[in-house]
């Protein structure tokens, strides 16, 4: 009885290793692994054993807005319904980003100025978190259309003309130098995303599709893409659409929203 007990099992065993051989390669890739074709200004980059997406933004091109409400001002929530919100505008959407940190209600963490408009006051205040690991920083594109990621003092003490600017932190390269309080490889690793300025015509987004700590990711900026500014904007909850699906991430919450469009032609 026993035996056939044991070659009983054997048989079931052999049974449902040949069922999840079946199975298992059709399963979906989990949303932070999606591959395929990018947006143009988007392509694959890999940088001390980790993949990024990174999508480099020509200004003279391409346009930046940073947007958190829709017409009812209520917050978009996430990059699916904001990718949705655009679409039934009319108001065909490049690629979006999720642009800094928010409180539980969705409300900005620190600045951020939409079309010229400050709906959330610059923070200097100190407290715990990554937003507060100082010196944070703003990323901004100004009246003028040249983008810049500045060290938050500066920017109070500057008060820069902007069109549209969210306020995060930590920096992650200050004038071609990494913050000064990361380690190499930290402990602390999450799919993060972030932003850099090449020149005052050039934006750099980044997002890795596997875990990193702040350390790599500031070097990617630094090291990778050359860029002497670079601004952390989130971990965990990063993510990138483009405008269609999203390419890494998924039905997180967002605040503040970065988003790139085609530039309209001049009107003649």
């Amino acid at each position: 009885m026993m035996k056939r007990r044991y070659g009983a099992a054997i048989l079931i065993a052999i049974l449902l290793a040949s069922i999840a051989l079946v199975w298992w390669p059709r399963r979906p890739a989990p949303p932070s692994l999606v591959v395929g074709e990018l947006p143009a200004p988007c392509r694959d980059v890999g940088f001390e054993a980790v993949s990024y997406v990174v999508c480099e933004i020509d200004l003279r091109a391409q346009s930046i807005e940073i947007l958190h409400a829709g017409a009812d001002a209520k917050p978009f929530g996430s990059l699916e319904a904001f990718d949705k919100a655009m679409a039934s505008e009319g108001r065909p959407v490049l690629l979006a980003m999720n642009a800094g940190m928010y409180h539980q209600d969705l409300t900005p963490v620190g600045l951020l100025v939409e079309d010229g408009i400050q709906k959330s006051p610059l923070n200097l205040a100190d407290g715990e978190g990554n937003f507060f690991l100082k010196p944070n920083g703003v990323f901004l594109v100004g009246k003028d259309g040249k983008a810049a990621v500045m060290e938050t003092n500066a920017y109070a003490a500057v008060r820069p003309d902007v069109a549209f600017a969210t306020q995060s932190g930590p920096m992650l390269v200050i004038d071609g130098q990494n913050h000064p309080r990361f380690e190499p490889n930290g402990t602390s690793r999450y799919i993060r995303n972030g932003v850099g300025v090449r020149d005052a015509n050039t934006v750099v987004l980044a997002i890795s599709r596997s875990a990193v700590s702040l350390g790599r990711f500031a070097r990617l900026f630094r090291d990778a893409l050359g860029c002497s500014s670079a601004l952390f904007l989130d971990g965990a909850v990063s993510a990138l659409s483009d405008g269609e699906r999203m390419i890494v991430g998924g039905k997180y919450p967002a605040g503040p929203i970065i988003a790139v469009s085609a530039k309209r032609p001049a009107a003649e």
